[in-house]
């Protein structure tokens, strides 16, 4: 048999597969999910991005971006853990946290505005006087921060020793896509269905709604989104 008949039969396996669908309550792990099943899931999904690292991979020595962006994963997983979130994907400078319990979009909201904090007010301020190549080249370092809320399945890819879950359905997509917006300094993007549940507390700082009502068009349809430049103190 050729490589092109093997590589055939791969992908018509995948395309002949019939899922088994269960429901879940925790956020799956790869080995609680078999390559037939799919976890159904209602959960909030952040993605938080550190923004402009091609800036930094150009003007600064390689080692200099990889302590930022370390950096920069380290407190936003830390921060995603401190709200009962479970990473589950780590791409180049972003991490995607997955939230589920009695308030996960409130806990990804305000994640996401501590994330905002931090790279604001400490690792921007730390890098730009540690690094001769930040200050330099008049870097500024930012972040961006999708939220979205809804119901996913996850799904086993891969190949035996190399594969992970993947995540099917508006939320981790949406989620994605809002992080990648640049408006600085709104860097914290959230769907209407997150926005929806937040309690004053998370919606007004002496009395003024920090959130601003956006549109975004996703695959061919208008959702109404939400922007905020407020930071919260961790």
């Amino acid at each position: 048999m050729s490589w092109k008949e093997d590589l055939e039969t791969w992908v018509d396996g995948h395309l002949d597969t019939a899922f088994e669908v269960r429901d879940g309550t925790v956020v799956p792990s790869t080995d609680s999910v078999t390559n037939k099943q799919a976890v159904k899931l209602d959960a909030a999904f952040l993605y938080a991005d550190l923004a402009g690292s091609s800036d930094l991979a150009r003007h600064c020595p390689w080692d200099t971006t990889a302590k930022i962006i370390r950096a920069f994963l380290d407190v936003s997983s830390r921060l995603i853990r401190a709200y009962k979130g479970e990473i589950r994907s780590f791409d180049g400078d972003r991490v995607m946290g997955v939230f589920v319990g009695d308030t996960p979009r409130r806990n990804a909201t305000k994640c996401a505005r501590e994330i905002f904090y931090t790279v604001e007010n400490i690792l921007a301020p730390k890098a730009t006087k540690k690094f001769k190549s930040i200050s330099d080249n008049n870097i500024k370092l930012k972040c961006g921060i999708g939220v979205d809320h809804g119901t996913s399945r996850a799904v086993r890819a891969g190949i035996r020793n190399s594969n992970d879950l993947i995540w099917i359905g508006r939320p981790p997509n949406m989620a994605a896509k809002l992080s990648d917006i640049r408006e600085y300094p709104y860097s914290v993007m959230i769907h209407k269905d997150v926005y929806s549940v937040l309690e004053d507390a998370d919606k007004y700082v002496n009395g003024v709604d920090i959130w601003e009502s956006r549109t975004y068009t996703l695959s061919g349809v208008v959702h109404s989104i939400y922007r905020t430049k407020f930071t919260k103190l961790p």
